[in-house]
């Protein structure tokens, strides 16, 4: 097997319209072709041509810790554009030697944490 790393995350979403709007209004994902007759969703561009695939499926629960990461430039610039997009943003946190991160959630109530690496 030759595994080439990620190259899609699937995420349950309650609201399509409200996520799709976060994710490319505030995230700044772009929309991809999607195949018809796989039922209700939204594709979306990473930058570096990872995808997101938005599932709409009904409620969310509540998770313990199950969430994904986008790699950015600068948490605190970040943390700003979330927080101008109307999002409720933990504080600043860092794994020593590691990255420094946040949290918050998208409007369907999914974790995410955004991950600037200390190289």
């Amino acid at each position: 097997m030759e595994l080439r790393g990620v190259h899609h995350v699937s995420i349950n979403v309650s609201d399509l319209d409200d996520t799709l709007a976060f994710y490319t209004d505030t995230v700044g994902l772009a929309v991809l072709p999607r195949p018809d007759g796989i039922g209700p969703g939204v594709w979306l561009g990473c930058p570096d041509g990872r995808e997101i695939h938005l599932l709409l499926r009904g409620d969310v629960p509540d998770n313990l810790g199950q969430h994904y990461a986008f790699e950015v430039g600068s948490v605190e610039e970040t943390k700003e554009a979330l927080a101008a997009g109307g999002r409720k943003v933990s504080k600043t946190s860092e794994i020593a030697g590691v990255c420094r991160q946040v949290f918050c959630r998208d409007p369907s109530g999914n974790l995410l944490e955004f991950n600037q690496p200390l190289r």
